[in-house]
């Protein structure tokens, strides 16, 4: 006599189609071991810590950082630096890193970094000059060089903050003047500047802007469509723009205006537009010292939004 399947072989048929019967696979390999590990004193108090990203056979889900053996902060796997605070002044300190998966597989420690935090300056109030002659080069679709003129400060610039947009990016010594940025996207314009700081937290103003965008992707013939040479100027109660449309094929009657990263106003010329160079003046009723982010992008011909163009950032008067 043949018996009737039993509820677990049927339960067992059912799952067939998604995993064996017996469950998926234990995820036990390890992400790969953090690497380009750096650590330099930001402050009296403070280090920066940075690395390169690991990988794993599912996904990379975190990262841990250890000082002598003791996790000091853990990070989603987005974030690939931080700012380790609290420290004692002059004081030695030995930083490693850690990659985590879903699963809660921890790589091996990265290669351990030393770094001794500076004297305090409690009484130190004056923030560095900005840094001066900011250049830039383009290596291939994904990086770009930053150089820089050194800034001076009364008790000495301690770090380097490269800032992309409003956003810090990177972080090196003092004594350096140039940094290599990565991990950025192929024919994408990017906007750099660079701000010094000393042993007692002061930030420099920002250097002078400069433009870059990476080459494209192997095989992309698209032209970029951001605005060029953005000009912004603050005067009392209102700031003057010029830039020069992307060339589409087509006159470009309109432009969206992003102030602090958000739409603000569309510029639309309801005639021809201009030949050239176009302008805008906005006004503003902020008080003096407002800082304001600006960048634009032009609507093209079909309908669509173009890139955005490089950003300029200026202070109210």
């Amino acid at each position: 006599m043949r018996r009737p399947p039993t509820m677990a072989a049927l339960a067992c048929l059912a799952a067939l189609p998604l995993a064996a019967c017996a469950g998926d696979p234990e995820d036990t390999e390890r992400p790969t071991t953090p690497a380009g590990v750096t650590a330099q004193a930001s402050s009296a108090t403070t280090v920066h810590v940075m690395w390169e990203t690991s990988s794993d056979n599912e996904e990379v889900t975190g990262y841990e950082v250890y000082e002598k053996g003791t996790r000091v902060r853990t990070l989603p796997a987005t974030k690939h630096m931080v700012d380790v605070d609290r420290l004692s002044p002059r004081t030695a300190y030995r930083f490693t890193v850690r990659a985590r998966d879903a699963a809660g597989n921890l790589s091996g420690p990265s290669t351990a970094v030393s770094v001794t935090t500076p004297a305090a300056a409690p009484d130190d109030r004056g923030a560095p000059t900005p840094p001066g002659s900011m250049r830039g080069t383009v290596d291939g679709s994904r990086a770009v060089t930053l150089t820089w003129a050194p800034s001076t400060d009364d008790t000495g610039v301690t770090s380097y903050d490269i800032y992309q947009e409003d956003s810090r990016v990177h972080s090196v010594q003092g004594t350096r003047t140039t940094a290599r940025v990565t991990g950025l996207r192929p024919g994408t314009v990017y906007t750099f500047t660079v701000r010094a700081r000393d042993a007692a937290e002061n930030s420099s103003p920002d250097s002078a802007p400069v433009d870059l965008t990476t080459a494209p992707a192997p095989g992309d013939k698209t032209p970029s469509t951001a605005p060029t040479s953005l000009r912004a100027t603050a005067r009392k109660g209102a700031i003057d723009l010029s830039w020069t449309p992307p060339r589409t094929g087509a006159p470009v009657r309109e432009h969206r205006l992003y102030l602090n990263g958000r739409p603000a106003t569309t510029i639309v010329w309801g005639a021809e537009p201009p030949a050239g160079t176009a302008t805008y003046t906005m006004t503003i009723t902020d008080p003096p010292g407002t800082r304001y982010s600006i960048k634009l992008r032009a609507k093209l011909p079909d309908g669509r939004w173009g890139d955005f163009s490089a950003q300029r950032t200026v202070v109210v008067e």
